[in-house]
């Protein structure tokens, strides 16, 4: 998920992709969710591609983007015996993609007062007690030790992909024999176990089996109407076969039953209906002052998006981008976070299990997601969303989205654009705080104003004012030769001042 704001885009391929699909970008449309909607052609061809060089038995995918799937296509069979194509409405097994619904229900239940993530696991789950701890001054686990893979217990892929069947006894038999790994809260260590009690979490507080509670209080509200966790409840001609490649030859692999570890990889979905999930993440950015929607209020979505345990720095992340890019990458809740050397953030979860692989990747920022599925053991498809996200990027020239523009950032502006380029009456307007002068001499600021004005040529209008947000950002003067950019920034105060600011010429776009 290393993914840069500069169009790196150029150095993978998309230039190539431009002159081998000309007519993809012909009818230029007017908004970019039209623009995002015409790049389907590229997509579906990226996509065939990779399955064609990855000899994938099927693969299907959808873009996700202001508010719902926008592209959506699949290549292949979802069954090699019955040659069933791969379709978006096909049912694949998701994996550890699972994991981040495990961790929506813990929040649901935090929200509804009926649990505290820093409490002990234990008190809902006495039977964690007879764990044994790998060292006497180990404190003990907690909710959000386990959301994060940092409980202590060990990794455990791929022995934990074949305990999907176990019962719930099995499981609460088995934790007095689990060896520890690490004492809780010292370091990260990718455990299936870890959802797997939480799952188990889920039950006890709820008093609701957790399929029935993930499908009435996730899947319902959200429109997940496919969304099952046990197989045999699969329509026929939609359930998704498995299989391993050997050379040439594929094998199907038989479907483990739903079980107890099926809160952390047992999730069988649609791209269609996943699309609605990822839409629903999407939807808590930027923050705003709107009601919020079911299942989950957006502040706990945002929660479940940021990085709690970091455990990785790549510094040489991408390389064939054409420079490396390094990139910091953490644990969130059920869903990895990644934020590389250009500030791109980038959240999803990939998934891997015998016969089926997987990965959504959305950037928050950008209000834009891929999800694809396949049905190849382990052939997570992280690197070809990236590839795609970063091509919709410069196709449909995707920016970051906004906060909202707070009332004074607007009135500061317009106070502002009124003394310049003199400065008159600056000291009496009140707008400025007590540093400000003593960090600029007015008739520097005279001097340099008149200098960036003269510059700048004829002044035509102010630009929309580009919030970072409620008390920061930025405007641009647009002059006849050069634009001057302006950021300033306000003081905490209840009435807030400009304590900083920045003047800078700017060329102007093309030229």
């Amino acid at each position: 998920m290393g993914l840069r704001k500069d169009l790196r885009v150029w150095a993978m391929g998309w230039l190539a992709l431009l002159a081998i699909f000309p007519n993809d970008l012909s009818a230029q449309p007017a908004t970019r969710k039209e623009k995002v909607k015409a790049a389907a052609g590229v997509v579906e061809r990226i996509f065939r591609a990779h399955a064609a060089a990855r000899h994938l038995p099927g693969l299907a995918w959808g873009v996700i983007y202001d508010g719902g799937l926008v592209v959506s296509g699949g290549c292949g069979l979802a069954d090699l015996g019955q040659q069933r194509p791969a379709t978006p409405q096909s049912l694949f097994r998701a994996a550890s993609m699972s994991k981040s619904f495990t961790a929506m229900a813990i929040l649901q239940l935090r929200d509804a007062g009926r649990l505290r993530l820093d409490d002990p696991a234990a008190l809902y789950l006495p039977e964690l007690k007879a764990l044994r701890p790998v060292t006497a001054d180990a404190p003990e686990i907690t909710l959000r030790h386990l959301l994060t893979h940092g409980a202590g217990l060990p990794e455990d892929n791929p022995w934990g992909d074949r305990q999907l069947a176990r019962t719930d006894a099995e499981l609460l038999a088995l934790l007095p024999e689990i060896s520890m790994a690490n004492a809780p809260g010292v370091a990260y260590e990718y455990s299936n176990l870890g959802f797997a009690i939480l799952g188990q979490i889920v039950q006890r507080v709820s008093g609701m089996d957790f399929t029935v509670y993930t499908r009435e209080l996730i899947f319902k509200p959200l429109g997940m109407g496919s969304s099952i966790w046990e197989y045999a409840g699969a329509p026929p001609e939609r359930l998704v076969r498995g299989y391993a490649r050997s050379g040439a030859s594929f094998t199907e692999l038989p479907m483990e039953h739903h079980g107890a570890y099926g809160a952390m990889g047992g999730l069988i979905t649609s791209v269609e209906d996943f699309a609605r999930y990822a839409a629903f993440h999407l939807s808590a950015w930027p923050p705003r002052d709107e009601a919020d929607a079911v299942p989950l209020r957006r502040s706990s979505l945002r929660e479940m998006h940021h990085p709690w345990r970091f455990y990785s720095l790549l510094p040489d992340a991408d390389p064939a981008a054409g420079a490396p890019c390094p990139a910091a990458q953490a644990y969130a809740y059920g869903l990895r976070w990644q934020s590389d050397c250009g500030g791109m953030v980038a959240v999803g979860h990939s998934g891997g299990l015998p016969g089926f692989g997987s990965n959504w990747t959305m950037l928050p920022d950008y209000g834009i997601a891929v999800v694809s599925f396949t049905n190849l053991t382990y052939a997570t498809t992280t690197a070809i969303n990236r590839t795609v996200l970063d091509t919709l990027i410069a196709l449909a020239g995707l920016e970051p989205r906004q906060p909202p523009v707070s009332a004074i950032l607007e009135k500061r502006k317009y106070e502002l654009i009124g003394m310049l380029p003199e400065w008159q009456g600056a000291r009496e307007s009140g707008i400025f705080a007590e540093n400000f002068f003593l960090d600029n001499p007015p008739a520097e600021l005279a001097r340099l104003s008149r200098q960036l004005f003269a510059e700048a040529g004829e002044i035509r209008g102010a630009g929309p004012m580009r919030p970072l947000n409620n008390l920061r950002g930025s405007f641009l003067l647009e002059g006849s030769r050069k634009d001057i950019s302006l950021f300033f920034t306000l003081t905490p105060e209840r009435v807030p001042r400009i304590q900083e600011l920045k003047m800078t010429l700017v060329e102007k776009s093309g030229g």
